[in-house]
């Protein structure tokens, strides 16, 4: 991947990883309005937070090579 494209990538990455985040505060703050009883929520911030924990790896990877990101 030259440098142009992991550019690109990584835009895109920012861009998901910040929708998710926003995602999280929401379910976050709706369980805790539901005061932590609701399973459907928890098991909604779980796979958020897998789902950040996979961009964020994959953000980190880009830059393996000491690319200009």
């Amino acid at each position: 991947m030259n440098d142009d494209e992991k550019g690109k990538r990584f835009l895109e990455l920012i861009d998901e990883q910040n929708n998710v985040q926003w995602n999280i505060v929401a379910k976050l703050s709706a369980l805790i309005s539901s005061k932590w009883n609701s399973t459907e929520l928890q098991n909604e911030l779980e796979e958020l937070v897998n789902k950040h924990t996979t961009i964020t790896k994959e953000l980190n990877s880009l830059d393996e090579n000491s690319s200009i990101l």
